[in-house]
């Protein structure tokens, strides 16, 4: 038996397009948040979410392996740095996008992790996934 579903349908297009413009309002609102992060228009906060994502899918990973024993060593601790450095290398490549310096690409990519973190788990779960629901109980 079928049952409704409610919500949005999307097509699998739909949803990378929408999550490419979520990631890149995410990125503006990063900018926002510290001085010495800019951007110099949303089409270049859209290129910088686009190399990021290229970034974090091909380059992350070679980086996450060649630093495997410091990784494990820090507990975990030094995946924030390659985060920080894959942002910073993310301004290096997209003209428009510009991290100030190590400490601000390390705020700017955790903040900007919480922000595609939420709009990954909560606006745009995949589809098929469980729906998180809350319940509140009063005593």
């Amino acid at each position: 038996m079928n049952l409704p579903t409610r919500g949005l349908h999307l097509t699998d297009g739909q949803r990378t397009i929408l999550r490419v413009l979520l990631n890149a309002l995410a990125l503006g609102l990063t900018a926002g948040l510290f001085d010495s992060i800019w951007l110099e228009g949303f089409l270049s906060a859209i290129l910088a979410v686009l190399i990021l994502a290229f970034i974090n899918a091909f380059i992350r990973p070679i980086f996450l392996l060649l630093t495997l024993p410091i990784t494990v060593l820090s507990l975990g601790l030094f995946t924030l740095v390659i985060n920080a450095t894959l942002f910073k290398l993310t301004s290096f490549l997209v003209p428009g996008f510009h991290v100030g310096g190590f400490w601000s690409a390390l705020g700017g990519a955790i903040v900007y992790s919480i922000f595609t973190l939420f709009i990954n788990i909560f606006l745009l779960p995949p589809p098929g996934a469980p729906r998180i629901t809350f319940y509140y109980r009063r005593f």
